[in-house]
């Protein structure tokens, strides 16, 4: 990336901005981030990955379009993965990458020296067993409440179509019983080896698809014995395989592609600067 000022990649159509945090030169902020991910203002993205380096590996702090923070993105974190590989920050084939909610062991696989798909190693799902339905709109779904690092309503029952995607998913994701808002899947198992979703992500609205997202659709249907331990969850952007262990570990396999690598404009970079 020698020369540039970012990357931008995508895993199954969900975008993200990659920035080296040191070599970028303006530090993120909430307000600075809001201006990136613009579609129409800045680079346009689902979010941004702001990658460093530690002692003993990275650090990727991801940022939410509105400018919050995620704990855990799992396309944002395959991502980062393909930027760290293929740019000539790491030469393994596995290697961790930290985040908010704790580390994550990557590993690469790669084709004509560059990076097609990665594992990742997602730790264990938190069920919320208190919380089995949930009052929306004068009725009650049927939820399961599930974190992976960080948290999702998983909504059964209900017509997987946008509609109702869009009428439910900020709702959902404001509801009273989360006051730190939540991600939000309306999921249905297919079979014993397959799960479908839609997804309306915390500080981002609706996306084609979400790596946490399909894990935690992944965990929920297991645990509601709908699937078996090996599911693949298809989303609208494609499809994620993700392995769930009987204690509800979980290890997600998927594609990042990159989009293109490129820099600021002398326009924006001042409007990034003026800003705070």
């Amino acid at each position: 990336m020698l020369g540039a000022d970012f990357v931008k990649g995508h895993g199954l159509g969900n975008d993200y901005i990659v920035v080296d945090g040191e070599r970028f030169g303006i530090p993120l902020t909430p307000e600075r981030v809001r201006l990136l991910c613009h579609r129409n203002l800045g680079l346009g993205s689902d979010g941004v990955l702001e990658v460093t380096r530690r002692v003993d590996g990275f650090f990727a702090r991801i940022w939410n379009p509105d400018g919050s923070e995620a704990e855990r993105s799992g396309n944002g974190l395959r991502i980062a993965a393909k930027f760290l590989s293929d740019h000539g920050y790491t030469i393994e084939s596995t290697f961790v990458i930290e985040t908010a909610a704790g580390p994550v062991t990557t590993e690469v696989y790669r084709r004509a020296g560059r990076v097609y798909a990665v594992r990742l190693e997602m730790g264990r799902a938190i069920i919320e067993r208190a919380v089995r339905s949930l009052a929306v709109e004068r009725r009650r779904l049927d939820v399961t409440v599930v974190s992976v690092g960080n948290p999702h309503c998983v909504i059964f029952g209900e017509p997987l179509t946008r509609e109702r995607l869009f009428a439910v998913g900020p709702l959902v994701e404001k509801h009273a019983q989360f006051p730190k808002r939540i991600n939000v899947q309306i999921a249905a198992a297919e079979s014993r080896t397959s799960a479908r979703a839609l997804v309306w992500e915390r500080g981002a609205g609706h996306t084609l698809a979400s790596g946490t997202s399909a894990c935690a659709v992944a965990a929920a249907c297991f645990d509601r014995g709908l699937v078996d331990g090996k599911v693949t969850v298809l989303m609208e952007g494609g499809e994620l395989e993700v392995e769930v262990g009987p204690d509800l570990t979980l290890i997600m396999t998927g594609p990042a592609e990159e989009v293109y690598v490129g820099t600021l404009s002398p326009d924006l970079r001042q409007r990034l600067l003026e800003m705070q």
